[in-house]
């Protein structure tokens, strides 16, 4: 099976859903942030921080390069991931791209329960965040929109609503289910 790139916006549920179809399912969960922090040695604000966004955005491209050549592999991608270079013509072609579509209101109310753990976020008013979102969505749904599949990711609240999203999935893009 060639792999799968899980793209959307932060809060879509790239991980979430991620990691539950790989307890699922006979593939590998690989989330590309966490790919990068450990082949780096350093966490990603400490990339942006001490070599700035553009040694960061190389990283990533090179890390991107390694995992695309992996096979069973489903890949949460960066929120950004897709809007560099030509990272969507590089996932689209290994692999399947799948953007996890949710409404603004849902990432709103994940974001804002969330926002701690997201320094790019972290200080924002409600208002601010709302504001952020909506900027955010409109300049990248121009690479989003590249995608070759899209998957809503709006209920993912509850185990029952993850559960139902996975066997969704999994029927939907044929996934092999663990034995």
């Amino acid at each position: 099976m060639k792999a799968i790139f899980l793209i959307g916006y932060m809060g879509s549920g790239k991980s979430t859903l991620g990691k539950a179809l790989a307890q699922r399912c006979d593939i590998s969960f690989i989330d590309l942030d966490d790919y990068i922090e450990e082949r780096a040695g350093k966490k990603i604000r400490e990339i942006f921080a001490e070599d700035g966004e553009a040694a960061f955005r190389d990283l990533e491209r090179r890390m991107l390069l390694e995992i695309s050549d992996m096979d069973n592999v489903l890949v949460a991608c960066g929120g950004g991931t897709p809007c560099f270079g030509d990272n969507m013509a590089l996932m689209n072609s290994r692999g399947i791209t799948v953007l996890l579509q949710t409404s603004h209101e849902r990432l709103f109310e994940r974001l804002k329960r969330g926002r701690h753990k997201r320094p790019l976020i972290a200080s924002l008013t409600d208002e601010e965040l709302d504001g952020f979102i909506t900027e955010q969505l409109a300049r990248r749904m121009v690479h989003y929109g590249k995608s070759a599949e899209v998957f809503d990711s709006t209920l993912l609240e509850d185990e029952n609503q993850v559960e139902t999203k996975c066997e969704a999935f999994i029927d939907r893009f044929n996934l092999p289910r663990k034995k």
